[in-house]
Parts: structure tokens; sequence; C-alpha cells
């Protein structure tokens, strides 16, 4: 596979991952071996440190994410607070809602249902407290993401099937067939 198209695919399965990936599964993914994975993974991270770009490729091990780069951190760091300090998007709500009915869900599972990447929010949630994350145990590579205690504590409720029609909206068939 040419380098260009080879970098251009590993650029988008990042992007698309929005959490860390394991080279190797790039590289099978890519179908592609592990040495020319790698090959392009440095090209991207020496491209990305010589264009002053808002995103860096970070390297841990064996596994490679985005991340933003650490010189615009004053600016991420506002735009942080402000998703924190200010009152629920729509897309949070929807995510939220989502994994109150569902839980244990994974973010695919999330990102089917809502037709849109999913990590940014997620993570919002998470840090406002709102939502845990948890291993997933069919799949050791990803999480599950359930409601938290801090969650049930705001809407004064003890347990999640008091959520309104709980049982109902729990069962839809709608939505059970997205998630089968």
């Amino acid at each position: 596979m040419e380098i260009s198209k080879l970098k251009s695919i590993v650029e988008s399965l990042l992007f698309l991952s929005g959490e860390p990936l394991k080279i190797s599964k790039i590289a099978k993914i890519c179908e592609v071996s592990q040495l020319e994975t790698e090959n392009a993974i440095k090209m991207l991270q020496g491209e990305y440190a010589s264009s002053k770009r808002g995103i860096i490729l970070i390297q841990k091990e064996n596994e490679v994410q985005l991340s933003t780069n650490p010189e615009n951190f004053s600016f991420i760091n506002q735009l942080v607070k402000s998703e924190i300090q200010e009152g629920l998007s729509r897309a949070a709500l929807e995510t939220l809602s989502i994994v109150a009915y569902k839980e244990p869900i994974s973010r695919a599972e999330i990102e089917s249902i809502r037709g849109v990447n999913c990590s940014f929010t997620l993570r919002s949630l998470m840090m406002r407290g709102l939502l845990e994350r948890m291993d997933n145990p069919k799949d050791g590579r990803g999480y599950l993401y359930k409601i938290s205690f801090e969650f049930m504590k705001k809407l004064g409720i003890e347990s999640v099937d008091k959520l309104p029609d709980y049982r109902e909206l729990s069962q839809d068939p709608r939505i059970k067939s997205v998630l089968e």
C-alpha cells in the first residue's frame, strides 16, 4: 500500500476511535505489516510536530492516539471548564439518556443509536461525574458506560428503575434491535 494512503487510513482510524488503538490492530485493519504501520505512525508524528497543528499523535508502548497539542492547553482548558460549568447540551442529554436506559452500554452501541461520534460527550459526562466507565468483559479493548451515583443523586432517585417509563423504554424493541 502506498505510504500516503496508509497514513491517511491510520489518521482516520485514530480520529474515529477517539481512544488509544494498538498498532497491531491498525496493521490488521489496513492489511499491512506492523513495521509498515509503525513507519506510517512515525511519519505522521513528524508531520504533526513540524507543522504546529492543533493535534499530535502520541504513543505509549504499543498503542497510539490522537491528542491535542500541549501548546493549546489554556484554550482546551477553557472549553472543558465551560462544558462542565454550563448546562448539559442536547448531545450530552441524549447520550446520558441512552446510557441510563440501556446500561451497561459500549461507546459503539451509543454511537449506533445516536449516529454520531460520542467520545467527547462521554468524556464530558464522566468529568462531571454523571457517568462511570468499566472494562468490557466481552471485549478487553473497550469499555462499558453506566450512570453514576452522582447522576442518581442529582435526579433524586434511588435506582434506575425509578426513571420515567424505565421498564417500557429499556425493553422497547426498536431500541433493542439497534443493539442486537
